[in-house]
C-alpha cells in the first residue's frame, strides 16, 4: 500500500523473526505482543537525547523524498525554473501535517507528512492547469498562481470530507471501489515515481512512454544509473535490515560517498554540476519568495471545473490509503484504533494543509511503526521534526544545488521499486487470477486514456467480472427438508413412502441463494430443469420462446441445438420419477431482475404446469415477491388465497389449475405441508378430509379435544419410542404446565431475554420474525403483496422467518443451554394458546414423576432431532 511505502517499509524486518513457521494469526499475535511489550519497556527509558536521534532519523528519511514528491507534482516544464520554491512549499506542507498529528492524534509518536497516495491527482490537475493555460496563450506566473490556488483548495476540501466521513462514521463507503483497481493505480504510482527519479536523475522531464528513450544516450543513462543502483540498495536493505537505523545510516552514506569518489578524483561541485550530477546553482529562496508565488489576479477561477473529476477520485483513493495506514499502525501496534477518530485527525491536517497552501498527506505508516518502535512515544519527536521542516524551508541554502541529483531520484526511484514490488509481485498471491487481471488492466488503462477514466474503466471492468463470476457459480441446493406438522400414523407412512422415499420422491425442496440476474437465469433454468426431470420438445421450445420477451433466452430459437436438446434428459433420466410438488425457498435469494423473473421462473412454472407437477416459492422478500407479482410469474394475493383455499377443498370439482403460476408461501414449512396435505389428499383412500380442513394454518381436528392434545401431539412426535402406558401417563401431564393465551401480535417472549420455559402450540400459530430485514422499496404498491409474511409489532412490520403451527414445540433449545433468547416469537393472526414449561414444573416433575420427567425429556430430544434434520437457524 502506498502508506507502507512512503519512505521504504522500515518495519519490515519483523516479518522475518524465528516464528516463520508459525500459522499467520499466531504469528502475528506473538509479534504485536513483543513489539508493544518492548516498545512499552523502552519507553520508561528514552531521554531527550533519544528523542532528538528518532527524529532526525525520521527527517533524514522524509526530506529527500519530499524533493521527490515535489518533482512528481511539478513535473511539467514550466514549473522547473520555480521547483526550489515549490519544493519548499511541499515541506513546508508537510509541516502542517506534521503540526496536525501533533496536535489531534491519539498517537503522540505519530508522523505525517505529504505522502504518495495523492501524488498522481494532483500531478495531473497541475498539468491540465498547466496545459490549459499555456495553451491559451497565459503566462508562466498564471500557471503558478492558480495550481497553488486550485490544489491547495482541492486539499482543504479533502480533509473537510475526511472529516465527515470520520465524525459521522461513514468510511465504509470507500469499500465500494474495488481493491484490485486501488492495486492497479498504486501500482501506477509506483511506476510514476520510478520514472520521476529517472527525470530527477538525468535532469529532464519525463511524462510519456516516449520518454524513456533519453535512456538511449549514453551520458544519461550514466547519471541515471546511480540513481537505479541506489534505489536497488535501499530497497533490499529495507527489506532484509535487521535493525530500523540501518536504512536511515544507508541514505547518509550514499550521498557522503558520492562527495568521497569527487574529492579522489580531484572534481569540483563546478565540475560535477556541468556534467550533470548535481543541480544547477541557483540563488536562494527565501521564505518570503513562498508567498510571492501566488498573484490572485492571475488565478483562472474557471480551471476548478476542469479538476473536480480528479478531485473525486483523489477522495476515494486517499481515504482508502489513509484507512489502510490506520489499519496497518493499529495492526503492528497489537491495540484497536478508532478508525473514524484517526480519519478525522487526517482530514482536520488535510484542511489546515490547504488553507496554507498546501497539499494532500496522512500517516506514514512505516515512520510511525519505527518511531513507535523506539519507545520514544512523546509528542516533542513531531515537534522537532517541525522544526527541522522550518529550518528548511527558512535555510538559504538550496538542497538541490549542492545534494547529488541521483541520489534524491532514488528515494523517489527506492518508492517506485517497493510499491512496483507490492503491487505487482506480492499481492499476485492474494488475488484470484481475474482480480490480478483487473489491476493489471487498471493499470495498463490509466496509461492510456489517463487516471480519471483508467479508474473507470477499472470498475467497469471488476464489476463486468463480478458478474461473470458470478454467473458461474451455482446458487441451487437441492435440500431435504420436511414440514412442522403433526401427522397421524397412517399419513406419516404416505409421507415415508411417497413424499420423501428417495426412489419414489413427489415432493422436492431446493434452496437459492444470491442474486438472480440476466447473467445467471439461464444457468439457473438449466440446473432446475435437470434437478427435476423436466425434458422439452422442440415445439415446446418455440411456445415458450414467443410467450417469453426475450428472443435469446435459454429456451428460446436461438438455443435449438440438438446437443442441447440431448443434453437434458441424460442427467434427468437419473431420476426413477419426477416430482409431484417441487418447492423452492427463495429466502436467501435477496435480489431478482425482471429479466430472470420472466426467462426462468415464468417458463419454468408453465412447463411444469404441463407436466402436472406444482411450483411454489417460498419464503420471498417484499422485493422479490412484488417482482413475480407485477411480472405474473405469481397469481396476485387475492387469487393465490382462493386457489389454495381450492386445492385442499373436499370438492374436486371446485379444484382449479395453477395456470402456469408460481404459487407463493410465506414460509418454506408452509409451503411444504402444504404439499404434504395435497398429496396425503390425493393418496388417501376414502379421502378423511376431515383432518385435512381448508385453512391450512389448521391442524388436525383430533387436536379439538383439549383433554388430548398434548397426547395426541406427544405420541406423532415419538411414534415408536412410546408405549401405550406411557400415553397414559401423559394424560396426567396438566398440572406440570401452564396453558397462556396471547392475543394477536403479542409477543410471548422477546430477544435476549431470560430463558424460563419452553412451549407447545395447543392453538393457533406462533411467528418467529426475521432478526434482521435490509429495507424493500416497492415501486407500486398496487400490486397486491401476501400480507401473511408480515407480522405487525408496534409501529413496524417485520418479515416471519418460520410459524409454528399446533404441535410446534419452541424456545427448548435456549431454556436447555440456559443461554439468552437468540429470537423473537409472537403469537399470529387471531392469537395462540401455549403450553408452557417452566424449569420449576420440570423439577417438580422429575420428583413427583420420573417417568414422565424421561418422556418429556425424549420429546424434546425428538424435536432437536426433526429441527435439526431441517438445519433451522432457531430453535
Amino acid at each position: 500500500m502506498a502508506t507502507k511505502a512512503s519512505y521504504g517499509s522500515l518495519a519490515s524486518n519483523e516479518s522475518k523473526s524465528s516464528s516463520d513457521q508459525l500459522p499467520f494469526l499466531q504469528k502475528h499475535e506473538e509479534q504485536a505482543s513483543s513489539s508493544s511489550s518492548s516498545a512499552e519497556g523502552e519507553e520508561r527509558r528514552y531521554t531527550f537525547l533519544h528523542i532528538i536521534i528518532y527524529a532526525l532519523i525520521n527527517v533524514i528519511i522524509a526530506v529527500p523524498g519530499l524533493y521527490g514528491y515535489a518533482s512528481v507534482i511539478f513535473n511539467h516544464p514550466c514549473f522547473q525554473q520555480h521547483i526550489n520554491a515549490l519544493s519548499k512549499l511541499v515541506i513546508f506542507s508537510s509541516f502542517v501535517h506534521q503540526l496536525g498529528m501533533t496536535l489531534f492524534s491519539s498517537l503522540g509518536f505519530a508522523i505525517g507528512t505529504v505522502q504518495d497516495a495523492g501524488l498522481i491527482f494532483l500531478s495531473a490537475m497541475a498539468n491540465t492547469i498547466a496545459d490549459t493555460i499555456l495553451g491559451n496563450g497565459g503566462t508562466i506566473e498564471e500557471v503558478i498562481s492558480t495550481t497553488l490556488v486550485i490544489l491547495p483548495i482541492g486539499t482543504a476540501s479533502l480533509g473537510f470530507v475526511l472529516v465527515l466521513l470520520g465524525k459521522f462514521r461513514l468510511l465504509d463507503i470507500v469499500s465500494y471501489l474495488p481493491m484490485p483497481v486501488i492495486g492497479g493505480y498504486l501500482a501506477f504510482i509506483g511506476y510514476f515515481c520510478l520514472q520521476a527519479g529517472v527525470a530527477l536523475c538525468i535532469g529532464k522531464p519525463m511524462t510519456t512512454l516516449s520518454d524513456w528513450s533519453y535512456l538511449l544516450d549514453p551520458h544519461s543513462l550514466l547519471l541515471a544509473l546511480p540513481g537505479l543502483l541506489a534505489a536497488l540498495v535501499l530497497t533490499i536493505v529495507s527489506r532484509k535490515a535487521v535493525n530500523d537505523a540501518i536504512l536511515p545510516l544507508a541514505m547518509i552514506i550514499i550521498p557522503a560517498l558520492f562527495f568521497v569518489v569527487l574529492s579522489l578524483c580531484s572534481f569540483s561541485l563546478d565540475d560535477a554540476r556541468s556534467y550533470g550530477w548535481i543541480g544547477s546553482e541557483s540563488p536562494p529562496v527565501p521564505a518570503s519568495e513562498l508567498i510571492k508565488l501566488v498573484d490572485f489576479k492571475l488565478v483562472h477561477w474557471s480551471l476548478i471545473k476542469k479538476c473536480i473529476g480528479t478531485w473525486v477520485g483523489m477522495v476515494f483513493v486517499v481515504t482508502f490509503a489513509s484507512c489502510l495506514d490506520i489499519a496497518a499502525v493499529s495492526m503492528d501496534m497489537g491495540k484497536p484504533l478508532d478508525t473514524n477518530a484517526e480519519m478525522v485527525t487526517v482530514g482536520t491536517s488535510n484542511f489546515m494543509s490547504g488553507l496554507l497552501f498546501g497539499f494532500t498527506g496522512s500517516y506514514i505508516f512505516s515512520q510511525t511503526i519505527f518511531t513507535y518502535r523506539s519507545g520514544c512515544h512523546s509528542r516533542y519527536v513531531g515537534v522537532i521534526i517541525m522544526g527541522a521542516y522550518i529550518f528548511v524551508v527558512l535555510s538559504p541554502i538550496n538542497l538541490l544545488s549542492i545534494a547529488p541529483l541521483f541520489f534524491l531520484g532514488a528515494t523517489l526511484i527506492f518508492i517506485g521499486y517497493d510499491l512496483c514490488w507490492e503491487w505487482f509481485i506480492d499481492i499476485r498471491g492474494k488475488l484470484l487470477f481475474m482480480e490480478y487481471l483487473v489491476l493489471l488492466t487498471t493499470f495498463v488503462a490509466i496509461q492510456v486514456i489517463g487516471m480519471d477514466f483508467g479508474i473507470l474503466f477499472g470498475v467497469i471492468i471488476a464489476l463486468i467480472d463480478h458478474v461473470a463470476s458470478t454467473t458461474r457459480v451455482s446458487s441451487l441446493q437441492r435440500v431435504l427438508k420436511r414440514s412442522r406438522a403433526i401427522w397421524s400414523d397412517e399419513h406419516y407412512q404416505i409421507l415415508q413412502m411417497q413424499g420423501y422415499h428417495p426412489n419414489n420422491q413427489k415432493i422436492v425442496c431446493f434452496q437459492l441463494s444470491g442474486p438472480v440476474f440476466f447473467g445467471s437465469s439461464q444457468k439457473l433454468m438449466q440446473e432446475l430443469m435437470q434437478e427435476i426431470g423436466l425434458t422439452v420438445s422442440e415445439q415446446e421450445v418455440k411456445i415458450i420462446a414467443l410467450a417469453s420477451p426475450h428472443t435469446s433466452t435459454l429456451h428460446s430459437g436461438l438455443r435449438r441445438d440438438k446437443k442441447y436438446m440431448e443434453r437434458l434428459p441424460a442427467k434427468a433420466s437419473s431420476r426413477t420419477s419426477q416430482p409431484r410438488y417441487v418447492v423452492i425457498d427463495v429466502a436467501f435469494m435477496h435480489s431478482l431482475d425482471a429479466s430472470a423473473c420472466t426467462s426462468c421462473f415464468l417458463q419454468l412454472a408453465k412447463l411444469c404446469e404441463k407436466r402436472g407437477i406444482l411450483l411454489f416459492a417460498a419464503g420471498a422478500l417484499p422485493r422479490v415477491e412484488w417482482m413475480l407479482r407485477s411480472h405474473d410469474v405469481s397469481l396476485s394475493y387475492d387469487e393465490e388465497v382462493e386457489w389454495k383455499k381450492s386445492m385442499i377443498s373436499n370438492d374436486r370439482d371446485q379444484q382449479r389449475n395453477s395456470n402456469g403460476k408460481l404459487i407463493l408461501f410465506s414460509t418454506l414449512f408452509e409451503a411444504l405441508e402444504f404439499s404434504e396435505r395435497l398429496l396425503i389428499q390425493s393418496i388417501s383412500k376414502g379421502g378423511d378430509h376431515k383432518s385435512l380442513r381448508s385453512d391450512v394454518s389448521k391442524m388436525h381436528s383430533q387436536l379439538g379435544s383439549a383433554r388430548h392434545k398434548l397426547t395426541y401431539i406427544f405420541a406423532n412426535i415419538l411414534r415408536d419410542e412410546i408405549s401405550d402406558h406411557e400415553k397414559s401417563l401423559i394424560d396426567g401431564i396438566q398440572p406440570y404446565y401452564e396453558e397462556v393465551t396471547f392475543r394477536g401480535n403479542e409477543a410471548i417472549f422477546q430477544k435476549d431475554t431470560h430463558p424460563d420455559a419452553f412451549f407447545v402450540v395447543l392453538k393457533g400459530e406462533v411467528a418467529v420474525p426475521r432478526d434482521k430485514i435490509r429495507p424493500e422499496r416497492i415501486v407500486d404498491s398496487a400490486k397486491s403483496l401476501s400480507s401473511s409474511n408480515l407480522l405487525a409489532i408496534g409501529d413496524n412490520s417485520k418479515s416471519i422467518e418460520s410459524f409454528h403451527k399446533v404441535g410446534g414445540i419452541f424456545g427448548y433449545c435456549d431454556f436447555l443451554l440456559k443461554r439468552q433468547r437468540t429470537f423473537h416469537a409472537y403469537a399470529s393472526g387471531d392469537g395462540a394458546v401455549v403450553a408452557k414449561f417452566t424449569s420449576q414444573s420440570l423439577e417438580v416433575m422429575k420428583n413427583d414423576d420420573n417417568a414422565l420427567y424421561v418422556i418429556v425429556q425424549n420429546l424434546l430430544l425428538q424435536a432437536s432431532l426433526m429441527d435439526l434434520a431441517n438445519c433451522t437457524c432457531h430453535n
